[in-house]
């Protein structure tokens, strides 16, 4: 099979795109795509713990905790001991970090459109479900099959 035709390496093309288009429709924000992503789950699941998150956006352990030492670091996040174990921290965005993803939240979804643009709308759709079901059912890094 021609390299050009592997999906693999058409997924890592794909992936290239996303984030030249993530870099150019962010400019001026300082958050990397990963950076994002954390800070959005943590929007969307307020007092979650870092575990949660780094499972939510597909990070081990160690890149999900330095993501958000840099999020916390530009004061985007706050971390908080769990009431009922001192040993997890619960994460919630601050007023900037909510702010900052007020900023991004329209930028990422043209984002998105950008980069479904060549397909149609029925296309983009099932595509989206396609790469979701095969996300779903492969092992992330460093899991089992």
């Amino acid at each position: 099979m021609p390299l050009h035709d592997m999906p693999g390496h058409l997924i890592r093309r794909l992936h290239q795109h996303g984030v030249a288009l993530y870099a150019a429709h962010a400019a001026g924000v300082d958050l990397t795509p990963v950076q994002y992503a954390a800070l959005h789950a943590i929007g969307a699941w307020p007092d979650s713990d870092q575990s949660t998150i780094g499972r939510a956006i597909a990070c081990d352990k160690a890149t999900v905790g330095t993501v958000l030492d840099r999020l916390e670091g530009k004061g985007l996040v706050a971390r908080s001991a769990d009431a009922n174990d001192r040993r997890t921290w619960r994460l919630r965005a601050t007023p900037a970090g909510l702010e900052v993803l007020a900023q991004l939240e329209p930028r990422v979804a043209a984002v998105q459109r950008e980069l479904l643009s060549p397909l149609s709308g029925a296309e983009a759709r099932e595509l989206t479900v396609l790469l979701a079901k095969l996300v779903r059912a492969l092992p992330g890094p460093g899991e089992a099959r």
